[in-house]
């Protein structure tokens, strides 16, 4: 290795640089926050559906507070799942940062999980307003990137 190699900071480690195998590690540490996550939510989505509805028999998916409140936990589930992914990607080397489709993909989520459990009745037209044009927005975003990476691979 060149001094000039050494000067810059990449020191080789398995074919590493010194900043990329500390960003391996913090994905690794982010990877094993978001399993837990993950296994949090799913396991309070497990315990409510299955007491509320085994169980107890008060749970009613007809009632759109039920439906909206189970939904909820459902997308955060996806959500983090989606996030845990993209991490991976970063892992794999494929990816060297989390790329902005999955970003973008995952507030999207973050929006249609947030407009789920809105209660359309109490909330006025103003945010009702801000998060369509935040979806449509997010939306052109995503496919302006996507077709750039089509084009990119062509």
């Amino acid at each position: 290795m060149s001094s000039r190699e050494e000067a810059s900071g990449r020191l080789q480690t398995h074919g590493l640089t010194l900043y990329q195998s500390f960003e391996q590690a913090v994905v690794f540490i982010l990877i094993g926050l978001i399993a837990i996550v993950i296994i949090a939510a799913l396991w309070s989505l497990a315990v409510n559906v299955l007491l509320g509805l085994v169980l107890t028999s008060t749970f009613d998916p007809t009632d759109h507070v039920v439906f909206q409140s189970v939904f909820g936990m459902i997308f955060t589930v996806i959500i983090a799942l989606e996030f845990k992914r993209s991490l991976l990607l970063v892992t794999e080397r494929k990816e060297t940062v989390v790329q902005a489709r999955a970003v973008i993909l995952i507030a999207i989520l973050a929006i249609v999980r947030k407009l789920i459990i809105l209660d359309i009745a109490t909330t006025d037209a103003l945010q009702l307003f801000a998060l369509a044009a935040a979806i449509l927005s997010l939306g052109g975003v995503y496919w302006l990137v996507r077709d750039q990476d089509r084009l990119a691979r062509a």
